[in-house]
């Protein structure tokens, strides 16, 4: 796609043709620069320009760490595990002196404790580019160094990441591949959003994302006479301007009411045997539970309706609404981010296979349409490069065990199918992520942060991990190099021209790595002799051998970083996800033991995992409004309008400044007596915080809802999280034993006026 084919916005001047593209995970821009300073970001494409607008606040921030940085107390005392991180002076040092005191550090573990004594700490969020994505590169690293203890499956979808496999035999289903946006519109005649789809959550993508379909294909939808049904607490799960019917259960009842759906379709005739048949295996199992057989319960939509505390009515109109016609049913990420969260999407699949649809255009399941833009958008995959990694030599853990591991070193842990034992971690090497605002139990992880002997962390901005490190490696942003971006959701594959020198004494993760690989004596390995220009023409090349495997034309490395994006050829259809496996199960079976669906599951059964018995069920979670006392309220954690994670909070675009905002249900606020704009305190027996309120009607009463994403700042005389970090609050109870994922919407909260300020 040439330059002057961008769409942006009418917002842009005559220079907007010719400056330089580049890429955030909330879209893509051009970029305005004069002087060495990157001045203005112009959104491209239906950008937020809020968001993107940042950029230059990001690049330029005041916050910025300027050179390498130690912990005096590591410097004067060596490694050791102590309650100092975050409040112990950093003091500046030289390249050289850092990078000989990390290196001998690494060393010294690696020799005496061996690899499993090093956690690769990262998380995929850091950069839009593929080269410069820092976990890649730190994977990469430590392998090449002679391993490490890494993190698998992720906050987003753990759960799902493990239970997919068994059910479906990937993680496609989750991880790339949907049915298009262009065949819901075309074909559905009925979506059904369990978790709503909120289209705040479209504005970012993971990889970053040039386009912005998914309203206009919504809406297409929705003007060709499709029915929307959004299942959520939340009224604001429901796009502006969609005319859905909205249910709004108690959080943690989704499998309930999905289950009983499921069992309306067997007991009405409605199921579709020969499907069932064909197509899944141990369909017989599942409705021996469905129907009562096995636990004395039938899920009947009363039964749902009184888990969920819905009336039956919206239940019984939402069966009228799927039993006849082409039918999409789709689950948000976040409803298998709560206690026994692996059973939601194992049981929108249940009801998808009753009704039969499955791998038919407009019908069938997807995940996702509302956690994360460009999740349906018509795109060919695979043109996006990726950095290669190495074999490692240590171990793997699920990543939201990684303080379980810091505080209990050697105890075994229950994980899919098999006993694990905690590595003992004497070493945490952290680039890109930050473990205090995805991990819960805020106070757990600080206790557990406590417990290495060295924290080594990459950076560009003081954030609370850098401030909690004893070596601080200043990194680059994006705009300071090049790479390449793009996400296998968008048809567009970005070169991200470097727009600014790199800030202070700020060093790519990629030459700060190659800069210890030469120290440890292994950069050969992790290198290969390649520099930046290097690798990123390596990783073209093979995206230019992927498009001559499928008769595609695709540009050369130096066509392509003249053009600056190049539009990836659409498929020839648009994606039905399953439709090959649909048109001839025996041919395309599934990777899992019986080829099929795994309605139930023998090898889950065999695990021997008292929550598990092998197919869908509905367990209700420790922590939610079935069991509240009295003042207890539902709190549900999401992702903030205008930032990303917690990336944006120190700019104008983020919620620097103020308390995060806390959404509560009018007649709950009187109820309390509080006020709209009062400033409050959550708490419950794992922390507190504070909280700015705002009523909203569209919130179910009992429920709070507060976004995720301020930066974590512990009052340390009172343990008061002053900036509104919900991740003090929540929990670190998993899913189950099978997934270990986390479980952050399953927790119970208290809220009381804020005391004075001093």
């Amino acid at each position: 796609m040439a330059k002057d084919m961008i769409p942006t916005d009418d917002t842009r001047d005559a220079q907007d043709l010719t400056a330089p593209i580049s890429l955030g995970h909330w879209g893509a821009f051009r970029a305005h620069v004069k002087g060495g300073r990157l001045e203005r970001a112009v959104p491209l494409g239906g950008a937020d320009p809020q968001m993107v607008g940042a950029w230059p606040e990001l690049v330029h921030s005041p916050l910025r760490i300027a050179r390498p940085h130690v912990r005096r107390g590591w410097l004067e005392n060596g490694p050791g595990p102590t309650p100092d991180r975050g409040r112990d002076e950093m003091v500046p040092v030289d390249w050289d002196t850092a990078l000989d005191l990390a290196a001998r550090e690494i060393a010294r573990v690696q020799r005496d404790h061996g690899p499993t004594a090093i956690l690769g700490g990262s998380y995929g969020w850091s950069s839009a580019g593929r080269l410069h994505h820092a976990r890649s590169q730190v994977r990469r690293f430590l392998a090449a160094a002679g391993g490490f203890t890494d993190q698998v499956t992720n906050y987003s979808w753990g759960a799902a990441a493990v239970i997919l496999p068994h059910v479906l035999g990937n993680t496609d289903a989750v991880a790339f591949a949907s049915t298009s946006w262009e065949s819901i519109a075309e074909h559905s005649d009925a979506v059904v959003a369990f978790g709503g789809l909120n289209p705040k959550n479209w504005r970012v993508t993971s990889g970053g994302a040039v386009d912005h379909p998914l309203p206009g294909l919504v809406a297409q939808a929705q003007a060709r006479g499709c029915r929307f049904t959004v299942i959520s607490p939340l009224a604001q799960d429901v796009p502006p301007g969609l005319e859905a019917a909205l249910i709004q259960p108690r959080p943690g009842s989704d499998t309930a009411i999905m289950l009983a759906l499921a069992h309306e379709a067997w007991v009405s005739g409605r199921a579709d045997r020969d499907f069932l048949n064909r197509y899944t295996t141990g369909a017989d199992r599942l409705v021996a539970y469905l129907s009562g057989a096995t636990d004395g319960v039938p899920k009947t939509l009363s039964w749902a309706a009184e888990q969920a505390d819905v009336p039956l009515s919206a239940l019984e109109d939402l069966w009228q609404t799927i039993r006849t016609g082409r039918v999409m049913l789709t689950a948000a990420w976040s409803l298998q981010r709560a206690q026994h969260g692996e059973q939601s999407f194992w049981a929108l699949i249940a009801l998808a296979a009753m009704l039969g649809q499955v791998g038919l255009p407009g019908g069938g399941f997807s995940f996702g349409y509302g956690s994360m833009g460009s999740v349906g958008a018509n795109a060919r995959r695979g043109f996006v490069p990726t950095f290669p990694g190495l074999p490692n030599k240590g171990m793997s853990i699920p990543c939201a065990a990684f303080a379980d591991a810091l505080l209990h070193p050697g105890q075994p842990l229950d994980f899919n199918g098999r006993r694990i034992t905690l590595p003992d971690l004497k070493l945490v090497y952290w680039a890109g992520g930050n473990p205090f605002h995805h991990a819960q139990d805020l106070t757990k992880v600080e206790s557990a942060w406590a417990c290495a002997e060295t924290v080594i962390v990459h950076e560009p901005w003081w954030t609370p991990t850098a401030r909690r490190a004893d070596i601080v490696f200043p990194a680059t942003t994006a705009a300071e190099r090049n790479d390449i971006g793009g996400t296998s959701r968008d048809p567009n594959v970005v070169f991200m021209a470097q727009l600014v020198p790199p800030q202070g004494e700020a060093r790519n993760d990629r030459d700060i790595f190659a800069d210890l690989a030469e120290r440890l004596g292994c950069r050969a390995a992790f290198d290969e002799g390649l520099d930046e220009e290097g690798w990123l023409r390596r990783m073209w090349a093979l995206s230019q051998a992927r498009g001559a495997d499928q008769g595609l034309e695709v540009p050369d490395y130096d066509s392509f970083r003249a053009q600056g994006v190049w539009q990836v050829p659409p498929p020839e259809t648009p994606e039905v996800m399953l439709d090959t496996f649909r048109a001839d199960p025996d041919a395309a079976p599934l990777k899992t033991p019986s080829g099929r669906i795994e309605l139930f599951s023998e090898t889950i059964a065999g695990f021997d995992l008292a929550d598990q018995p092998g197919h869908p069920v509905f367990h209700a979670p420790a922590e939610w409004l079935g069991a509240a006392r009295p003042g207890e309220f539902h709190l549900v954690t999401n992702q903030p309008e205008t930032q990303l994670h917690s990336q944006l909070w120190q700019t104008s675009s983020g919620m620097k400044g103020a308390p995060a905002p806390l959404r509560i249900h009018p007649g709950d606020a009187a109820a309390q007596g509080l006020e709209d704009g009062a400033r409050v305190t959550l708490y419950n027996r794992r922390g507190k915080c504070l909280a700015t309120l705002r009523l909203d009607p569209g919130v179910r009463p009992g429920v709070l809802v507060m976004p995720t994403g301020a930066w974590f700042d512990p009052d340390p005389r009172t343990g008061t999280e002053r900036n509104g970090n919900p991740n003090v609050l929540t929990s670190d109870r998993r899913t189950s034993k099978l997934g270990q994922a986390c479980a952050a919407l399953s927790a119970l909260v208290r809220i009381a006026p804020a005391p004075t300020e001093d």
